[in-house]
């Protein structure tokens, strides 16, 4: 699908979806826990491909995970399912990475599909984990991946300069070991935060993890159902409407929690630096189009803004660095590359480095055509950047955006936005 999008000035409020990344925990764990009750997952907005994903597998792994309006009501697994069993993560790197480790502490025999870009990205150092631990995996890691044997947990260690979607996955599967264990996080921890929102997610299902600098321990325990519980509003998508207010109009976003544990919430601080318009009260975020000035950016915490401060730089007076940003080269497509062309093809000034890119503010952009690479978070940016442009942005493989944000088209028309489909 491509759409054509045009902005004159965005204003509005919107109410933000909730978060993918609590959303995955949530009903993974709600999947494990030993009570046999049933949790009630309240969320916002329309579950993304991802969270389906996750769904799907922990549905087929023997729990009863069902959506009913804006809860997903979910029974944990038993012992119904005949394995060994087929999942399939389709496009999710959080399902893939959360699922291996959490099977495999379960003892079950499985094979696991992935679908695009996600049967490139890396597995190790958690494969080797896995291996040394009691687990085998298909050799390399080639697709269609299978598994059998048993995770036996202990002290683990890991270079978090990869993925922290490992780790998570690791501590999720820790309790359900013989004896649980510990994580020691070695090398450059990129994005801690959300290890974090996995430590307060586990607490919220009765594992006390206790953190020690990069050290988790983890004990032997049982997961149980805390009842009725929320997923908190999406930081991480939330960057792409308050962007559009600091360049283009006022928006209001509605439903972000000022002391959420996702590390995406750090956009306040980074619009004020840019010298956007920021207050954040009891209507919401709400930001206004002011003067903007280039900053220097460090990436490392969170990469999932990237394309949105991009957009943001494109227009700011002086010159934007973005480093610490080099894990971007192994998302849903190599996002370096993906947002300095994105830039440029809309008449910006980008340039690639080895971690990260340097973007030249200018006072408009011009507008075109623009490849979304299947990356939903480049289809995202380029309908933002729509309202700094003389002429239309043409998106092409727009469809990219139900990865994350399946409503994302809707919402921007609500706050200004011409969106035609072509």
């Amino acid at each position: 699908m491509g759409v054509v999008i045009t902005t004159e000035e965005y204003n509005g409020n919107v109410e933000i979806l909730s978060s993918k990344s609590e959303l995955h925990r949530l009903l993974m764990l709600s999947a494990l826990c030993v009570d046999g009750k049933e949790t009630a997952i309240a969320f916002v907005g329309k579950p993304s491909k991802d969270v389906l994903a996750t769904v799907d597998c922990m549905n087929i792994g023997g729990a009863s995970i069902v959506q009913n309006g804006n809860v997903f009501y979910s029974t944990p697994i038993n012992n119904r399912p005949l394995y060994p069993i087929t999942v399939s993560c389709n496009e999710s790197g959080s399902t893939l990475r959360f699922l291996l480790p959490v099977f495999s502490a379960l003892g079950k025999k499985y094979t696991v599909l992935v679908n695009g870009r996600l049967s490139s990205r890396p597995l190790s150092p958690m494969y080797e984990l896995l291996t040394e631990n009691g687990v085998t995996l298909s050799q390399n890691g080639v697709y269609p991946l299978s598994v059998h044997g048993k995770f036996i947990g202990g002290d683990l260690s890991i270079d978090g300069s990869v993925s922290s979607q490992f780790i998570t996955g690791l501590l999720m599967a820790l309790p359900l070991t013989e004896n649980g264990g510990s994580i020691t996080v070695t090398g450059d921890f990129q994005s801690r935060p959300y290890v974090d929102i996995t430590v307060g997610a586990m607490k919220a299902f009765g594992v006390d993890v206790q953190v020690v600098g990069n050290k988790y321990i983890v004990p032997k325990a049982d997961y149980v159902c805390p009842g009725d519980i929320n997923a908190g509003g999406d930081w991480s998508n939330a960057a792409f409407f308050l962007v559009a207010g600091a360049i283009g109009g006022k928006v209001t976003v509605k439903g972000l929690d000022k002391d959420s544990k996702q590390g995406d919430k750090a956009i306040v601080e980074i619009l004020k630096a840019f010298g956007a318009d920021v207050t954040f009260d009891e209507n919401g975020l709400t930001v206004s189009k002011s003067d903007l000035i280039g900053i220097d950016v460090d990436a490392k915490d969170i990469p999932d803004m990237v394309p949105a401060l991009c957009v943001l730089a494109s227009v700011a007076k002086g010159t934007t660095r973005i480093y610490n940003a080099q894990r971007l080269r192994i998302k849903e497509s190599d996002r370096i590359k993906s947002v300095v062309e994105m830039i440029n093809n809309l008449g910006g000034e980008a340039v690639e480095t080895e971690d990260g890119m340097i973007i030249h503010g200018r006072k408009h952009l011009l507008g075109g055509i623009v490849s979304s690479f299947n990356d939903h978070r480049i289809a995202m940016s380029a309908a933002v950047a729509s309202v700094v442009c003389k002429g239309s942005v043409t998106i092409q493989g727009a469809d990219a955006v139900s990865k994350s944000y399946p409503e994302f088209y809707e919402k921007i028309k609500e706050i200004g936005s011409n969106v035609k489909e072509i």
